[in-house]
């Protein structure tokens, strides 16, 4: 019995076929192929109880759940090195499989269904799916900063599953001023693209030039004939009145304002200062860092330097950048009142944490200390401007200086 593919030509589809490609499997993918009329057959049910797509007949049995089946197809041949060189290296494609996946598909996926009309549309959900997936892209893109391929010396498993999602990104949603950030993550992207074996099954494609927007909200109505209204009662109309002012009583009181809304006006605009820094491209120091310094008011707002207080675990690099960045998508409460550097330092492991934060106000707000459990895991000092080693140590976290304090940068991430 020949291997058979029930699937539409999707992107998980797809994947497999790259892997056939790469391992010399043949394969049958079935023809016309309807979802919703195709895998909704007892036959089909009984292949993969929950009706979903792909699924793979094999002489054996059926196997669902694209990962798995890509798996099984890569094993089918032991002339390849789809799964590394050695047991190490298959740990490695195990572990960027997953990665792809849980830290950057998933947050795909909650940035581009809504946007496509298959999920409900949630400001606050997609400006965290957004946060997490530049996250686990930056963790990709440093890894990728002295590496051609994610394990090894070439294509793996890991590869063909991570520029498969990476593909539908590219494609529909992940636009160049949003790639841009992420270089390495690029080239790698277009280089394997144009290798054979994923051209022949992917084909061309174009990046998206724009971010699909936000579906309107169509509900159709039903027409209602017109009927002559018959005549109400007074009873009605009171119980009508009635329901009226019962609305009114729980309508929704207006909701406080922020304390830090309350406070006297500054002659410091966050706003200002932010676009200041996001534009400043060359001459950083005299533009951007002598313009803070002028707008800066220390009525209105304070500085703190924080430093991770458990730095000796910090023994693997992508995650401390993921523990840092999950700190910055937690702090996004304060985005309104807040501008912040935190610095990731080390050449080596155990690397170093240390931040710097503009707040509203002289003290670091309530709100902030309340939600945002991260801030227990850091020393908080409050800067002395007065102090000029410690104003130039402010100047040189907002600049990146490197080397800061003697080391070189791993990372430096900016919440604005």
């Amino acid at each position: 019995m020949a291997l058979v593919l029930h699937s539409t030509l999707n992107r998980n589809a797809k994947k497999i076929l790259i892997v056939c490609e790469f391992n010399g499997v043949k394969v049958e993918l079935v023809k016309d192929f309807e979802m919703g009329v195709s895998n909704k057959t007892p036959e089909f049910i009984k292949m993969n109880p929950i009706g979903k797509i792909p699924v793979l007949e094999t002489p054996d049995g059926p196997i669902f759940e694209s990962n798995a089946i890509a798996r099984y197809v890569a094993r089918l041949s032991s002339d390849n090195n789809l799964f590394g060189s050695s047991p190490y290296e298959y740990g490695q494609v195990e572990q960027w499989i997953d990665f792809s996946t849980n830290e950057i598909d998933a947050h795909l996926a909650c940035w581009l269904y809504p946007r496509l009309g298959i999920r409900a549309h949630l400001p606050p959900v997609e400006e965290a799916a957004i946060a997490s997936l530049k996250r686990g892209l930056a963790a990709l893109n440093t890894h990728l900063a002295s590496h051609t391929y994610l394990v090894g010396h070439g294509v793996t498993l890991a590869d063909i599953i991570t520029v498969c999602i990476l593909f539908n990104g590219f494609k529909v949603i992940l636009i160049k001023s949003f790639t841009a950030e992420f270089p390495h993550v690029e080239r790698y992207f277009w280089t394997l693209l144009n290798q054979p074996n994923f051209k022949k099954v992917l084909g061309d494609i174009q990046q998206a030039e724009s971010v699909p927007p936000v579906p309107t909200k169509k509900h159709a109505q039903l027409k209602e004939v017109a009927k002559p209204k018959p005549k109400e009662e007074p009873k009605k109309e009171a119980k009508k009145e009635e329901h009226k002012a019962v609305e009114e009583e729980e309508a929704p009181k207006p909701k406080a304002k922020n304390p830090l809304d309350l406070l006297p006006p500054s002659k410091m605009v966050l706003d200002d200062w932010k676009r200041l820094y996001s534009n400043t491209k060359t001459n950083f120091r005299e533009v951007a860092i002598k313009g803070f310094w002028d707008m800066y008011d220390p009525e209105g707002y304070s500085l703190w330097f924080c430093d991770y207080k458990y730095n000796d675990e910090n023994m693997v690099s992508f995650v401390t950048m993921n523990k840092v960045g999950g700190f910055l998508q937690r702090m996004d409460l304060a985005r309104k009142y807040a501008f912040g550097k935190m610095l990731i330092i080390g050449a080596e492991p155990p690397f170093k944490v240390k931040g710097l934060w503009l707040f509203r106000g002289t003290e670091i707000p309530q709100f902030v200390m309340d939600e945002c459990y991260d801030m227990e895991l850091y020393e908080w000092k409050k800067v002395d401007i007065n102090d000029e080693a410690q104003k130039e140590r402010v100047s040189q976290m907002i600049e990146d200086a490197e080397p800061f304090e003697g080391e070189p940068l791993l990372d430096a991430k900016c919440f604005k």
